[in-house]
Parts: structure tokens; C-alpha cells; sequence
């Protein structure tokens, strides 16, 4: 039994892991290279979302394959990182944001099909995922948030779920921001939700490099800062995820939600 790390943009060689191989999983959903080895310790597969070189943009991340090969491969727990744009102009450059809530209203993954594991008339493990509370796991949540040792952290807030490649206009931010959202990226809708379809618990973290479109009247994040965020981010997030990791390592976690299939 391993935790499942996924890390975004700058985070494929995920400072401190010590690979021992790597998995060419094959999915029903596609082929994914999943690295097997240690942080901190603990026993952890680790998915690249973007692939070395970043070879993926946000639209090319194949989600499913993903999930279900880190499900396969005996994944107890799941915790994620990603860089984000602040729609709370209170969230400090550099901060962290440990997500308590999701908004991913279109549901759909970047080929514009729905986001689903089942899709399959009469597919036995077809259902509806219910959500009495939050989406992410409180006990993931919990490791994360122990984590963040000598780093800026705001414990809830909500996840935005923006498609890419393309950035967010100000008016888009504006509607975001009056939905509750305090941070956007382009990628981990996907995840919470098949993630909840799989019963894997699941927990989300985003380092802020930037002030979304607007979210700061007149004034937007120098270019040479977000680079420099970026660039600082793989270290710090590394860091929690290892901590998070061995909190987690041996521990029997629930999922978020519930997973109702009509042949149950």
C-alpha cells in the first residue's frame, strides 16, 4: 500500500523522492508512467501530470488514466499539488492554500467529455457520487495542514477549476470570485471528482504565484515574479507533500462523500 502524490507544473522531479522504478501502467483510459519509491520514508507513487519538460499543457492531462492507475496500483490516499492564481486578493504571493470546497461546475474533462469513470450504460459500478460536506478528505486535509511547517498557509477556501490553455478574463474572475472561489488552476477538478468516484480519499494544495486577472484593480503580477514564485514552489510543496506523506503512511483513511452504484 502506497500514498498517491500528483504534482503539477515545475514539480516532476519531486525533490526528496528516491524512485525505485517506474510503472508503465496500462489503463482502460490510456498508458500512464507511474513512479514507485520513498519520501520521507513512506511507500509513494508519484504521477506527473504534465510529464517531464511539461510536455502536457492543462488541455492534454489524461485524468483518467491517471486516477485509475494510482487506484490500481494500491494507492490508500491521494495528495496533490498545484500552482494557482489568487482570486482572494488577501492570499499572499507565495502562500499556500489547503482547499476545503470545489467549484467545477462543467464537469467535464479537457476532451470535453464527462468527467467519469462510468459511462457505460449498465456498467455495474455506474452511481452518483454524494457529497455530504466537502469534496476533499478531511483526514488528507488534516495531513496537509500539519504539514506546512514555517510556511503561510490558509486552512479552507474554495478550489476553482478553470479550463485551459487559455488564462481567465477579468469578468470571469469576477464571477469566480463571487461564487466563494479564492484560487484558480487548470487542472484538479478532474482529479477531485474521479478521485470520489474511485473511493480513494483525496486532498488538494495550491502554492499562489500570482493575483488572477484583475483581482488587484490595475495591477498585475510582474511576469519576473510569478517565474520566480514558480521556481520556488517545487521545493516548498515538496516538503509538505513529504510531511503529509508520512502522517499518512499506515493509516486507514476514508473518502470523501459516497459513492451510491445502482448494483450495490
Amino acid at each position: 500500500m502506497a500514498i498517491g502524490i500528483i504534482t503539477g507544473s515545475g514539480g516532476h522531479d519531486l525533490l526528496g523522492f528516491s524512485q525505485s522504478g517506474v510503472i508503465q501502467a496500462e489503463t482502460p483510459f490510456g498508458s500512464v508512467p507511474l513512479r514507485r519509491g520513498t519520501l520521507g520514508g513512506a511507500d509513494v507513487l508519484h504521477v506527473s501530470r504534465h510529464g517531464e519538460g511539461h510536455q502536457l499543457l492543462s488541455s492534454g492531462v489524461n485524468h483518467r488514466a491517471n486516477i485509475w492507475a494510482l487506484k490500481e496500483a494500491g494507492a490508500t490516499a491521494v495528495l496533490a499539488a498545484t500552482v494557482c492564481g489568487a482570486v482572494d486578493a488577501s492570499l499572499a504571493l507565495g502562500s499556500l492554500v489547503v482547499f476545503d470546497d470545489l467549484h467545477f461546475l462543467a464537469n467535464r474533462l479537457p476532451d470535453g467529455s464527462l468527467c467519469t469513470f462510468f459511462d457505460r450504460p449498465g456498467d455495474p459500478a455506474r452511481g452518483h457520487w454524494i457529497l455530504h460536506g466537502g469534496p476533499f478528505s478531511d483526514v488528507v486535509r488534516s495531513a496537509l495542514l500539519d504539514a506546512c511547517v514555517g510556511v503561510s498557509v490558509r486552512d479552507g477556501g474554495c478550489y476553482g477549476h478553470v479550463d485551459g490553455p487559455r488564462f481567465n478574463t477579468p469578468t470571469e474572475i469576477r464571477q469566480l470570485a463571487g461564487a466563494g472561489v479564492v484560487a484558480v488552476s487548470q487542472t484538479a477538478g478532474p482529479e477531485v471528482v474521479l478521485c470520489g468516484e474511485l473511493e480513494l480519499p483525496y486532498g488538494l494544495i495550491g502554492f499562489i504565484t500570482d493575483h488572477a486577472n484583475e483581482v488587484v484593480p490595475g495591477a498585475t503580477t510582474p511576469v519576473a515574479k510569478l517565474l520566480e514564485l514558480m521556481a520556488a514552489s517545487p521545493r516548498v510543496l515538496a516538503g509538505v507533500l513529504e510531511r503529509a506523506a508520512v502522517r499518512l503512511a499506515g493509516q486507514t483513511v476514508q473518502p470523501a462523500g459516497f459513492m451510491y452504484r445502482f448494483e450495490s
